[in-house]
């Protein structure tokens, strides 16, 4: 048992089971393992989508009348889309490399972590593309009003309400 927590928990390098689920560390590592990869699935699709769209961008015909602000915009919504593409990739990398090491349970932090990086990264990349698309389809008055409120609601969605779930449904017993 964890005193911190007062929960049964595994005890890594121990082969104890988690009494909640029956499991030990290394099932638990798999089947945190493959929740992650389901997870990052969806992230992974479309950050690659809005990546390849952002890479044709600049071949376009119009891309030449930007403002030297929208260009500035345009490069870093492509570098943050491509350390997005990076971040929720790397778990992929990172099992391969490591994969037959017996260190599954560091390496599913680890990915959870890249993927953290990853949805921060997204958020930027879209916050950026955004407000981009809207300076040039709006008064630029009013654009940025506009991306404020969508990262307000990406930041109550992906980050506020899981954080407050979290805290909400988490016992210290």
């Amino acid at each position: 048992m964890d005193a911190s927590n007062g929960r049964f928990e595994e005890r890594p390098g121990t082969g104890a089971r988690d009494h909640s689920r029956r499991e030990t560390e290394e099932e638990r590592a798999d089947r945190r393992w493959n929740e992650l990869i389901q997870e990052v699935r969806v992230a992974q699709t479309g950050v690659q989508i809005l990546f390849g769209f952002l890479l044709t961008v600049v071949f376009a015909p119009r891309f030449t009348d930007l403002s030297d602000t929208d260009r500035t915009i345009y490069i870093v919504t492509v570098l943050l889309g491509s350390t997005a593409t990076g971040a929720l990739i790397a778990p992929v990398s990172f099992h391969r490399i490591v994969s037959g090491r017996r260190i599954k349970p560091q390496a599913v932090v680890w990915a959870s972590r890249l993927i953290l990086a990853g949805l921060i990264l997204l958020l930027g990349t879209l916050t950026s593309a955004l407000l981009l698309v809207l300076r040039l389809a709006t008064d630029n008055t009013v654009a940025p009003w506009l991306v404020a409120g969508v990262v307000a609601w990406y930041l109550l969605c992906w980050f506020v309400l899981p954080a407050w779930a979290r805290y909400r449904h988490t016992t210290a017993d």
